[in-house]
């Protein structure tokens, strides 16, 4: 299991390499679209900065963070527009609200005491959860402002965390999709941006997704249609999945239409 220290250092690198492709921006390439409908580089990084604000709330004031929910609640597909809405500034402040965010969010997290279940839209989760979450959401992120930019960007060994919860969350894609949540497990099978190779699941299971692992974030995040991946699928339980995957909380999300000039998927 990773230590809350380690996935803390690997969220302030991977929000770093975030920064890195904004720091020098002219304000006006923050008005660029992001492939996020509606949303432009200042809105991604807006996001950011909010997400780890309602965190921060989410592990020093309940209260607080109660509030939040019941603002959610009362707009549950509309919230997480106004929070990045909100959130929007100027350039130069917005960089500086992120940085204070996640600097505030690092040590909220590390303030939280062994064993304690922090507060969140429709789940609670640990601190090692939460980091492990933030990295995910920030590198996801990062992708709609490298997409807005041109920018391909190199993959990590932080690619890791991402896959984790995307293979753990196989019942939530399903059950946020309105569908039964499967009984068969699935493996996962990836390789890694070192050539290292990741595994997920039970090495027995029938259903099994395999592929790069970079491609296997894509999917979860929904930052690529699954027919753009080179991601094999085998046994009917993988194969929908394909379809559905969801790593991040909330209603389903659109995904992104499959687009020309990707390689094709890998089959059977």
């Amino acid at each position: 299991m990773v230590d809350l220290d380690s996935l803390l250092t690997d969220l302030a690198a991977e929000s770093a390499a975030l920064e890195t492709l904004v720091v020098e921006l002219p304000e006006a390439d923050w008005a660029r679209p992001t492939p996020a409908p509606g949303w432009t580089i200042a809105h991604q990084i807006a996001h950011l900065a909010w997400t780890d604000h309602v965190a921060t709330l989410a592990a020093t004031d309940a209260d607080a963070f109660a509030e939040s929910i019941r603002h959610a609640a009362s707009d549950p597909h509309g919230f997480i527009d106004r929070g990045a809405t909100e959130f929007l500034a100027p350039a130069p402040g917005l960089l500086d609200r992120w940085r204070a965010s996640r600097a505030a969010l690092d040590r909220a997290l590390r303030g939280v005491p062994s064993g304690v279940k922090l507060p969140w839209y429709g789940t609670r989760m640990s601190a090692t959860s939460m980091a492990t979450a933030r990295i995910m959401e920030t590198w996801a992120h990062g992708e709609d402002v490298a997409d807005a930019l041109g920018v391909t960007r190199t993959p990590t060994a932080r690619l890791r965390h991402v896959a984790y919860l995307g293979a753990r969350t196989v019942g939530h894609a399903f059950a946020s999709h309105g569908r039964p949540v499967p009984d068969s497990p699935v493996r996962v099978e990836l390789a890694g941006p070192d050539g290292e190779s990741w595994q997920f699941g039970p090495a027995d299971a029938a259903d099994r997704v395999s592929g790069p692992a970079l491609d296997f974030c894509l999917l979860v995040t929904q930052r690529r249609h699954h027919t753009d991946l080179a991601l094999v699928a085998v046994g009917p339980v993988a194969t929908e999945w394909l379809g559905i995957a969801q790593v991040f909380a909330g209603p389903p999300g659109p995904g992104r239409q499959p687009a020309e000039g990707r390689r094709p998927a890998a089959t059977p």
